[in-house]
């Protein structure tokens, strides 16, 4: 498999990916304060959306490479 049909089937998966999980959410968590042995942390969690025509575009690039790389075997 040559690397452009590498990098495409990643992409595809990519976009696939984004497609059927449109949201996702990530957290930190932040030391507040430390006394001592003592410390408090706060943990934030922040949502994240792909938007469906960016993951879209991913799939068709995708698609375009790995139909390239079958096109320059042959």
């Amino acid at each position: 498999m040559s690397k452009l049909m590498a990098v495409g089937a990643v992409l595809v998966l990519l976009g696939v990916l984004g497609l059927a999980v449109p949201y996702f959410t990530t957290s930190e968590t932040k030391d507040v304060a430390r006394v001592g042995d003592l410390k408090l942390q706060a943990t934030e969690r922040t949502s994240h959306a792909i938007p469906p025509m960016a993951a879209g575009g991913v799939l068709v690039l995708g698609v375009v490479l790995l139909g390239a790389g079958f096109f320059r075997k042959a």
